[in-house]
């Protein structure tokens, strides 16, 4: 006999599992996949929970927001660029799907080599040691030129960059100069000293300034209309990109504009602070809905691309549920 009381589970009172209602059924378990069935049989057949349910779920919402004209913007980090998610955005880009990009001063770093040598991402800590990390001439002449010219034309910082791309004829794929093709506003948003491009001489801290301050303005503006069914996509983005976006959210609704019940997500490897505050529960605080989403970007990307394409075309079940 032990020396402690135990509770007596005699008089427990029971139900029937059958009779009582329980949140997950048969409906919501995926499909097997079989050899070479389409993308879209793939993505109906992932299973209908969690996650997998919330990536058919910003999907579905960049779907209709184009339908009713709404904007969808995508913020993004350096680490988007790196991972060779660039081509996939351009495309969806193209469709008509993105409507506004809005970055740091990384990823336009790393377009820029990508476009130009075909190639990026330096050996840092390798680099660091004799410090020679950051200190490639050609990248900065073009990148520091940019807010000069931006400046000086009245332009934006992305759309001079874009701009100086193009007229280069750059041998490789370029998200920024591809943007200003389309007219699509690609805006950069720069915080001094945090960018390769800053060691040089060329840097011109007033031109940068007022270049980033002017692009802060036009994103502001697409931000005013994300009202009634846009969406924001923060993409990779830790710290910049979420703030940046909660300051242009502050100034439209001080103007009067109504930005309420639009869309959220942020799509990282790990789920920071910020962005969790800033982008998926903050903002929609007055009407919407803020996803959080885990995953290796050159994985998730790609999916989130296939799953836009497949409903915007009707193939898969969930368009057709409406």
């Amino acid at each position: 006999m032990g020396m402690f009381e135990k509770i007596s589970v005699t008089d427990i009172r029971t139900h029937s599992a059958r009779k009582h209602r329980l949140r997950v059924t048969t409906d919501y378990e995926g499909v097997p996949p079989t050899v070479g069935m389409s993308v879209a049989d793939f993505l109906n057949g992932l299973p209908k929970v969690l996650k997998a349910g919330d990536l058919l779920a910003v999907a579905r919402s960049i779907v209709r927001a184009r339908q009713r004209q709404k904007p969808v913007i995508v913020m993004l980090g350096g680490h988007i660029v790196k991972t060779g998610c660039s081509p996939i955005l351009i495309d969806l880009a193209a469709q008509g799907f993105l409507t506004h990009f809005a970055s740091n001063g990384a990823a336009a770093i790393h377009d820029t080599e990508l476009a130009r040598f075909g190639q990026t991402s330096e050996n840092v800590a390798a680099q660091l040691a004799d410090g020679s990390f950051g200190m490639a001439a050609d990248t900065a002449s073009l990148v520091n030129e940019a807010p000069k010219r931006a400046n000086r034309n009245d332009e934006g910082f992305g759309e001079a960059m874009g701009a100086l791309l193009l007229e280069e004829q750059c041998p490789h794929k370029t998200l920024i100069g591809r943007c200003y093709q389309l007219k699509i506003p690609y805006t950069l948003h720069v915080a001094i000293g945090t960018d390769i491009v800053h060691q040089h001489p060329s840097a011109d801290g007033a031109a940068i300034g007022e270049a980033t301050l002017r692009d802060f303005r036009i994103f502001s503006a697409s931000v005013s209309k994300l009202g009634g069914g846009g969406v924001v996509l923060n993409l990779g983005s830790a710290v910049v990109m979420p703030e940046v976006f909660l300051k242009a959210l502050s100034v439209t609704r001080n103007l009067g504009h109504e930005v309420n019940n639009f869309v959220t997500a942020n799509f990282d490897m790990i789920q920071h602070y910020r962005p969790l505050l800033n982008v998926v529960q903050r903002p929609v605080l007055t009407g919407g809905t803020g996803y959080g989403i885990t995953g290796h970007h050159e994985i998730m990307i790609p999916l989130l691309a296939a799953a836009i394409v497949e409903l915007a075309h009707g193939s898969m079940n969930e368009a057709k549920k409406g």
